[in-house]
């Protein structure tokens, strides 16, 4: 497991902050964070496929049953070496099969190099991951910022990031996408940091106990 500790008094945050005075106030509220990354390429994409329309905790449980089966070493190979059977039977379904298939074979035959990936911008590297069955848009961008640290990167699809923006800002859920797209110009070249901060909303349960910001 890697730790991405981001820190209230460094530069990118200061900048963000110095940006946005709204999002400056949550920034003093929760001071440091710390993110937990996945270095692991395609660990990581497998990861994020069993994820896909199902609970946190079924998608953990699946994964799980997955890592045991592979004896913790989810590859291209081992996922090609276990039977449709082995992985209906922990409880993937026919689609998600066909999907981790699809990766194991790109990535097997070179269609993707994940070892290159690093070496290549946002915009190219969605491309090549959404050029895989089963991963599109969000699923790349939430690889750019967990696999590969990329610090400019905001997913105004993401449902937790826009429920951060709702209460953050006070606007209307109708209108919470749109304040994301309106917000990039000043947010970036820190847009990572600003979904943390917007994800810590949510995960602080921030908007069941407090109206606003200004009532923390």
């Amino acid at each position: 497991m890697e730790i991405l500790t981001i820190r209230q008094y460094d530069q990118a945050v200061i900048e963000l902050g110095q940006n946005d005075p709204i999002m400056n106030k949550l920034i003093n509220v929760i001071s440091d964070l710390e993110v937990t990354m996945r270095p692991d390429f395609f660990r990581s994409l497998v990861r994020s496929m069993i994820g896909q329309q199902i609970s946190v905790q079924a998608a953990d449980a699946i994964f799980g049953r997955l890592d045991v089966l592979l004896d913790k070493r989810i590859t291209a190979e081992s996922v090609n070496g276990a039977t449709d059977e082995q992985l209906r039977a922990i409880g993937l379904s026919r689609r998600k099969v066909t999907y981790l298939r699809d990766l194991a074979a790109k990535v097997g035959r070179g269609d993707v190099s994940l070892e290159q990936l690093h070496d290549l911008d946002n915009e190219t590297i969605i491309k090549q991951l959404t050029s895989i069955k089963g991963i599109g848009k969000w699923t790349a961008e939430m690889f750019l910022i967990f696999s590969l640290a990329r610090m400019n990167v905001l997913a105004v699809d993401d449902i937790g990031i826009q429920r951060g923006a709702k209460w953050l800002y006070g606007v209307d859920q109708s209108e919470r996408r749109n304040l994301l797209i309106e917000k990039k110009p000043i947010w970036s070249p820190h847009l990572t940091i600003a979904s943390f901060y917007l994800w810590e909303v949510v995960h602080l349960d921030f908007e069941r106990k407090f109206a606003s910001i200004d009532d923390i």
